[in-house]
């Protein structure tokens, strides 16, 4: 399969702050879909938009570097009027977000709040990661210095559909530079990405779009609960032809190796983000302090 032949979405999010699972709420979403042509540049792309009442204050910082107020938000619909929206953008597309993690641990968040879970999407591709990949000696690695150094024109950031879009086309740019596969599954080693698991009665998509173990101690629960029993299906072993093998096939222990990375880590890369206009972006290789001190996205 051709990855160019499945659709493609950059996402992004404003939150009041930067801790998801501490009470912070998302304040806008924003999912760019990009239309490629056959050399992999983007011919078009096709904004969505929406602001969210997240139902508590926005702080003064988040106000001065986004521009969305109390005011703004205050006759915008709540995260479960928009759930339904995001959940089919974000279903079975390639994924695309800068400090991939770092958003989709606050979406992932609120459609928790509501009963719902991260949508099967099809493969999620970190451009964060991309820019530590294939500049690794680059210091900077925030969106901006990325956009840069790719000629990709970042206009009015800090709000989530330019954030976005930028994102979609330094994945776009680099992977046309790069000559990235066109095969799918290649394209995934290529991005040190995260797609669907292989199939096998070990870990299968339960009704409700969310991965769960199908067999042993935690049949039936979802794989994101047990971090260690996946860290333990890595190293299981069992006696074959009087021979000690791996107790799990190669491809799903490969898979849940790029899940622990990319998922199981329980929060998003460090770096020198503030609540500074300069700094609400991503810097991995330095923190720096200030009155707001907190980890950055």
């Amino acid at each position: 399969m051709l990855w160019r032949n499945v659709p493609i979405l950059a996402f992004d999010t404003e939150t009041t702050g930067l801790n998801a699972h501490e009470g912070d709420r998302v304040i806008e979403f924003a999912a760019v879909e990009l239309h490629m042509d056959d050399e992999g540049r983007v011919t078009s792309v096709e904004r969505h938009e929406m602001l969210i009442n997240p139902g508590i204050p926005i702080p003064r910082e988040v106000v001065k570097l986004t521009g969305i107020t109390d005011e703004a938000v205050a006759k915008a619909p709540p995260f479960e009027k928009r759930a339904q929206k995001i959940q089919s953008l974000l279903t079975d597309s390639i994924v695309i977000a800068h400090n991939f993690q770092f958003d989709q641990n606050f979406i992932a968040s609120e459609f928790r709040r509501i009963g719902r879970h991260w949508p099967n999407t099809h493969a999620e591709i970190d451009t964060l990661e991309l820019s530590i990949r294939y500049f690794p000696h680059e210091r900077g690695h925030k969106l901006g210095q990325m956009s840069e150094r790719l000629g990709v024109t970042l206009k009015g950031a800090h709000r989530a559909s330019n954030d976005a879009e930028a994102c979609g086309r330094c994945f776009s740019e680099l992977a046309r530079r790069l000559n990235a596969p066109s095969d799918f599954q290649e394209l995934i080693e290529w991005a040190g990405a995260l797609s669907r698991p292989p199939e096998s009665p070990y870990i299968r998509r339960a009704p409700e779009s969310t991965w769960i173990f199908g067999e042993g101690e935690h049949k039936g629960e979802p794989i994101e609960n047990h971090p260690k029993h996946l860290q333990w299906m890595l190293m299981a072993l069992e006696r074959k032809n009087s021979e000690w093998m791996p107790r799990y096939p190669e491809n799903l222990r490969r898979w849940i190796e790029r899940y622990l990375r990319c998922r199981a880590a329980g929060r998003a890369r460090q770096g020198g983000k503030s609540f500074g206009p300069s700094d609400w972006g991503i810097d991995s290789n330095a923190v720096e302090p200030t009155d707001n001190a907190n980890p950055a996205k």
